[in-house]
Formats: C-alpha cells, structure tokens, sequence
C-alpha cells in the first residue's frame, strides 16, 4: 500500500489540530487578558512566527533521511509538548498576569510560553509531508499543491469544528486531552506504517 494517503491524513490532522489549538488558545486567554484584538493580536503573531520557524526546521529535517519513522517522531514530540498545557496553562497565565499589568504583552509573553513550542514542532509537519511525498523533481509543485491543499482544508474544519461545536460541547481541557490523543494516534499510524515498509523490504 502507498504511503501517501498515510501522509495526507496525517497532514489534515495537524492542519486541524493547529487551528483547533489557536482557538482554544484565545478562550484560555479570555479569563485573564479578555478577548480583545491585542489578545487575538498576539495569539495569531505566535502562531505564524512559531509555524515559521517550524516550517524552516521541518525543511531542513527533511533533508537527512526523511522517513515515516522520524515522521511519527514529530507527532509524537507535538503530543507530548501540548499535553502540559492541560495541567499547567492556567498556572502560566497568572504568573504572567500577575507581572505584565498591559493586556497586550501580558498576552503575548502569555501566547509565547504556551504556544510556541507545540507550534512549531506543528509547523514541521507540512515540509516533511512534502519531502515523504516528492518522488521526482517534475512533479514535486504538484505534490506541495496537494499536501497544503489538505492541510489547509484540515486547518479551515479544525476551524468550524472548534468555534461552532467542540467549545459549545466540551470543556477546553477536555479538547485538549483529545487533541493530544490524536497527535499520538497519528505517531502510533506513522510508525506501524514505518514498520511495515520495513518488513517488505
């Protein structure tokens, strides 16, 4: 079986994932900092600065070796990363708020210690999606067309399922929790699959 449905639907996933976690994140902030466009202001700088950096990274990653072994590596890494933000988030925010009075850098150094960290290793995983797919230079446009397509489509439902259902229907933690269990389902796919290439050849 090809890999590259594998690595489509792991790439929606993150999209999802990514969106659904920026949004959490503006509610997270809303008890402390409200929710005004400084907090949105800063949550989204994050977000793009953080996936920056990680599609620079997952750029350079993907070039020693790329395999759906270190793939699932990634998801793994984004797990294990997002997960303290279940426990420890609310801790983060009033340590900030208790230092930084002006909502607007109080909620970026906010944004900046909860987000950053996850986001990027998120960010890594459309570049490596990319490299796994490429399987020749002509058609390597077509392949990046198609991989941000899906991931952009999982980011715009991640989107619409978090604003209009998932806040409405569950507890911020408990979205949280799910999220990570996804990511470690999507390390646990990455890495059967690895293992079963292996075993063909």
């Amino acid at each position: 079986m090809s890999t590259a449905p594998i690595v489509y639907v792991l790439a929606f996933t993150a999209g999802f994932s990514i969106m659904s976690v920026e949004l959490l994140g503006g509610r997270l902030m809303a008890p402390y900092f409200g929710s005004s466009i400084y907090v949105w202001g800063s949550i989204i700088t994050v977000f793009m600065l953080s996936l920056s950096i990680g599609y620079l990274i997952g750029g350079r990653l993907s070039l020693h070796r790329p395999s759906l072994g270190r793939f699932a590596l990634i998801f793994l890494g984004a797990a294990i990363c997002l997960y303290p933000l279940v426990h420890f988030s609310e801790d983060a925010m009033r340590w900030v708020f208790d230092r930084i009075e002006d909502p607007r850098y109080g909620s970026l150094a906010a944004s900046s210690i909860l987000f950053i960290v996850p986001t990027v290793i998120l960010g890594m995983i459309s570049p490596y999606s990319v490299r796994l797919l490429v399987v020749s230079t002509e058609h390597a446009g077509q392949v990046a067309g198609v991989l941000y397509f899906v991931s952009t489509l999982g980011s715009a439902l991640g989107t619409l399922a978090t604003s209009f259902y998932l806040v409405l229907w569950f507890e911020m933690q408990t979205i949280l929790v799910t999220l990570t269990g996804c990511l470690l389902a999507c390390a646990a796919v990455a890495g059967l699959a690895a293992r079963r290439a292996r075993v063909r050849h």
